[in-house]
């Protein structure tokens, strides 16, 4: 990875981390609560994980980006579109506005905008800042290997504490075979069960390496549809047009409508403010987060 500078820069998934955080801390069926009765269980885990990010990672700069609401232009363009997920469960619904405030007390900015999802402005953010700051997305999604170049790795989170996969160039074409652009690609021919968008019907991960391994990307396949197995060849030619649609809903856009100067996300906790924050919250398990 080639580096401008000492600085560098995390983008955070906030949805990723705070789903993650209250699943992982509600699985027995308790909620914690501050003593004003909210939940805070969501809020805790996020913050555990956040903080553990950026102590294995020692970034200098953190933005946190979010979902703004369930519409986007991808459910305009296929109304499925992560129709399969159910509403949120009702203890996290008051956390929602409660962990946003709790990241800008750390002095970390909160970036979403409506229509877009919160990878379309990692994705955005991560292609101003790249070409001058090595740039690490931390995220529990796949998708946003897409993203990774020679200055910006993909921080995956796995199962348990600190134990990430860090994706470069490198480790994505050892792991996957497929280099950043061609994980679209991937997700065109496969669809993505997450999101609810098929891809092609029958044509699964193995099958789809395999193609893009021999022809490059999708319009390389369609141009050499005469040369597939003739199984292959006719699942694709039914499913032309839903091939087309799933690899527009699988590419990051990189022009959203968001900017962050870096001299405006730098990394400088003020513990007070935090402090301030969590008296505010009235949740004393949340100190010892910050040591």
């Amino acid at each position: 990875m080639s580096q401008h500078s000492s600085e560098s820069v995390l983008l955070v998934d906030g949805m990723a981390l705070l789903f993650r955080g209250y699943y992982a801390t509600s699985s027995s069926g308790y909620i914690m609560r501050t003593d004003h009765g909210v939940p805070i269980n969501g809020v805790y885990g996020f913050l555990k994980y956040l903080l553990d990010a950026i102590g294995t990672f020692k970034p200098t700069h953190v933005v946190c980006c979010w979902d703004m609401g369930s519409k986007t232009f991808r459910t305009e363009k296929f109304e499925a579109y992560k129709a399969n997920r159910g509403p949120a469960p009702e203890e996290l619904i008051p956390q929602f506005d409660l962990v946003k405030e709790v990241t800008a007390s750390f002095n970390i900015p909160n970036v979403g905008v409506p229509g877009y999802e919160a990878d379309d402005c990692i994705g955005t953010l991560a292609r101003f800042y790249s070409p001058h700051t090595k740039v690490q997305i931390l995220t529990g999604d796949h998708d946003m290997l897409q993203l990774v170049d020679e200055n910006t790795e993909v921080i995956i989170m796995k199962k348990g504490q600190s134990n990430y996969m860090v994706y470069t160039l490198e480790t994505l074409m050892e792991e996957k075979s497929l280099t950043p652009a061609q994980i679209i690609d991937l997700k065109g021919l496969t669809g993505d069960t997450a999101d609810n968008y098929p891809g092609v019907k029958g044509i699964g991960e193995k099958t789809a390496t395999k193609l893009l391994n021999e022809y490059v990307n999708i319009a390389g396949i369609l141009e050499n549809l005469a040369a597939l197995p003739k199984g292959v060849r006719a699942k694709i030619e039914a499913e032309l047009d839903m091939l087309h649609l799933s690899l527009d809903l699988a590419t990051i856009r990189l022009d959203a409508p968001v900017a962050c100067a870096l001299e405006d996300c730098m990394w400088a906790m003020d513990r007070e403010k935090v402090i301030s924050k969590f008296d505010e919250i009235a949740y004393k398990g949340l100190i010892r987060l910050i040591g």
